[in-house]
């Protein structure tokens, strides 16, 4: 498992391959079209949190949890900038209880930066923070080969690893491009029966 201070040396070295450099494309379409409303929602693993900013300011009550400092400052000083507010948290989120469920979850390709053998954990941790009938909004990394991160993030193993409980829409998931010349999937699932 990598620690923060692998992470903040990731952050130093500019080796931030799953960071598109803006808000993604897919985030931008759920809002536009109204597939995404103004909620309690969190941001797993926020990094810069371009996000982050543009969820702020249409009205969400936006959490942004990172494990490296310096994104987490960054982030902060951005939206301090723009009179904009959010719940900044500097933590490992494999290890963060928040105090209250939230009505969505924004997976930016959080999960490709993870150790695949922390995903199951991490898939755990989503139905935890989700209110019973909430939503993720996810965004899974395709690099087609080995290594990471960002980890290849197979349709067919999301498929098993976010089974129980979720609810998959039908269809391969929308393809977004991906400034790295990657791309991802997107998907809304959404949560049912979430244990408390």
């Amino acid at each position: 498992m990598k620690t923060t201070t692998d992470w903040e040396g990731h952050y130093q070295s500019g080796k931030t391959g799953w960071d598109r450099g803006e808000i993604s494309p897919a985030l931008q379409e759920w809002l536009d079209k109204g597939t995404l409303k103004p909620c309690e929602i969190l941001v797993p693993g926020c990094g810069h949190g371009h996000e982050v900013v543009e969820l702020a300011r249409r009205g969400f009550a936006v959490t942004a949890i990172d494990i490296a400092a310096s994104p987490v400052l960054s982030l902060r000083n951005q939206l301090e900038d723009q009179g904009l507010t959010a719940r900044i948290i500097q933590a490992d989120l494999l290890d963060w209880k928040p105090p209250k469920r939230f009505e969505a979850i924004y997976e930016q390709t959080c999960i490709c930066a993870l150790e695949p053998q922390d995903w199951s954990v991490y898939e755990k941790k989503l139905q935890q923070w989700l209110t019973p009938k909430g939503t993720l909004f996810a965004l899974f990394m395709q690099t087609n080969k080995e290594g990471g991160p960002p980890y290849h993030c197979d349709v067919t193993e999301m498929g098993h690893l976010f089974s129980s409980g979720w609810n998959w829409p039908d269809g391969s998931g929308s393809k977004i491009p991906h400034s790295s010349g990657l791309e991802e999937l997107a998907f809304v699932l959404h949560r049912e029966n979430a244990p408390l």
